[in-house]
């Protein structure tokens, strides 16, 4: 039967009268899933020991910060004051284990105190994590992505340089290059450094470390590694080249003039797809000691250039078609070579949510090691929301051409509005502890099935 129009619409003319008591109400029912995922992880212990060293800690110790950091970008805050609106949360409560929440003045003044042990004890975290995801994934080969990412800030903290930045021209900012592995999207560990230093400072001794903590926990994996033009030196793919590493590296027009007469004076082309052409080359800068492959390619772009043309005196220049060449020590065909190294550009789309909805893009403190530890903490929540994710569901794909990640994940941001800012209610019917929750076929049916999944896993 069709229901009539007064059946339907109501008229509201009262405005309620608003009332704040303390019922044990959450407004994040959904932190319950992430309480069973810390459990199996053994994630707060673990966290706890990389401060043991520190024998006088403060009523709320450096353990309990980091984890309040871990869940307040779970919850998408992003200033230190913005936990004053969840702070008394019984949910969040519980998952810390603490009766009360600290105030913003404690966090604050705990993130100055910690040492440098104490940032290094948190990347080895970081990395062990992600290494036992890509231990259990049985992996015969692991993708290691290495580029830099601007955090830029209005204060004058610690270690702040004004260096490159293109949106905003003078502003102070850190500069960290960062790890990520294409397999999972999760970041695998982060050189911090200050804004006026170049993509390659220190990354030739940050690159060999990663590499050695993958072989050292993974024997035998085959790794291969893609960066951009910035790591392009002699000294990094000869450090490449010594430890059996495959590698693709972008090649910059800029420094060496002789590419661009390669590419003038080749007449045959050889097609790579319906858009790109290739020739291959086995050349070597005039100061580099041995020849390496180099994978010349044009691509049909309708681009209209505009201002001046300095840079001409660089980069081919033909109206149709953009240019770049590709270094490589991998015996693939061209096609595959060049689609690998095209794959690197999902590493931006890690940049992206990590700045959008992990708020690593935000400096809290004045103080070197604090960023450092507020910027970890972004990583692991990033980290956690892809572990929840690879837990519950099989892979969505094998291994391809651009080694896109093999679980098509969904954003942080998603996960918040469909499980994790959910209404609810703590209550003990009969003695026994329960959450209590709207009723909700989609929301419940995905909720029991993730813990299910953790279940089974643990």
């Amino acid at each position: 039967m069709k229901p009539g129009r007064s059946a339907i619409h109501r008229q509201t003319y009262v405005l309620p009268t608003l009332r704040f008591e303390d019922q044990q109400l959450t407004s994040f029912s959904g932190l319950v899933i992430f309480q069973r995922l810390f459990e199996h992880l053994r994630l707060k212990k673990r966290v706890r020991d990389c401060f043991c060293h520190l024998r006088v800690g403060p009523i709320f110790g450096h353990a309990s910060i980091v984890m309040l950091l871990i869940i307040h970008m779970l919850l998408g805050y992003r200033e230190l004051r913005h936990l004053r609106y969840y702070r008394h949360d019984p949910l969040v409560g519980r998952l810390l284990g603490l009766k009360r929440l600290p105030d913003v003045a404690t966090v604050s003044r705990v993130l100055s105190t910690f040492d440098n042990k104490s940032v290094n004890n948190l990347q080895a975290l970081l990395r062990t994590m992600v290494l036992d995801r890509v231990q259990a994934l049985k992996l015969r080969r692991l993708t290691l992505d290495f580029d830099g990412s601007v955090i830029g800030t209005g204060r004058s903290a610690e270690g702040t340089a004004v260096g490159f930045n293109k949106k905003k021209k003078g502003q102070r900012s850190y500069y960290p290059l960062f790890c990520t592995v294409a397999q999972t999207g999760q970041a695998f560990d982060v050189l911090h450094r200050s804004g006026n230093v170049n993509d390659s400072n220190g990354a030739e001794a940050f690159i060999l470390l990663c590499i050695k903590q993958v072989q050292a926990a993974l024997p035998g994996i085959i790794i291969e590694v893609r960066m951009d033009s910035a790591f392009f030196s002699d000294t990094i793919v000869g450090a490449l080249d010594k430890a059996g590493i495959e590698y693709t590296i972008s090649v910059p027009f800029e420094r060496f003039t002789q590419l661009k007469g390669q590419i003038e004076q080749r007449c045959l082309w050889h097609a790579l797809d319906t858009d790109c052409d290739y020739f291959e080359s086995h050349w070597k800068p005039k100061s580099w000691s041995r020849r390496h492959r180099f994978i010349f390619v044009r691509q049909k772009a309708k681009i209209q250039h505009k201002g001046p043309l300095q840079l001409d005196l660089f980069v081919p220049h033909k109206y149709g078609f953009t240019f770049k060449v590709v270094l490589t020590n991998k015996r693939l065909s061209a096609a595959r070579a060049v689609a690998l190294h095209n794959g690197r550009g999902s590493q931006e789309g890690i940049f992206g949510e990590l700045k959008s909805h992990s708020t690593m893009d935000y400096v809290p403190t004045r103080r070197w090691n604090g960023n450092q530890v507020y910027l970890l903490s972004a990583l692991f929540t990033h980290n956690l929301a892809r572990e929840l994710q690879m837990i519950t569901r099989a892979p969505d794909r094998s291994t391809q051409p651009k080694r896109p990640a093999l679980w098509e994940f969904e954003q942080l941001n998603t996960l918040r509005h469909r499980i994790i800012q959910r209404a609810g209610r703590l209550i003990r019917p009969q003695g026994k502890l329960t959450l209590s929750m709207a009723s909700n076929e989609a929301t419940e049916n995905e909720m029991l099935q993730i813990l299910e999944a953790i279940e089974r896993a643990t």
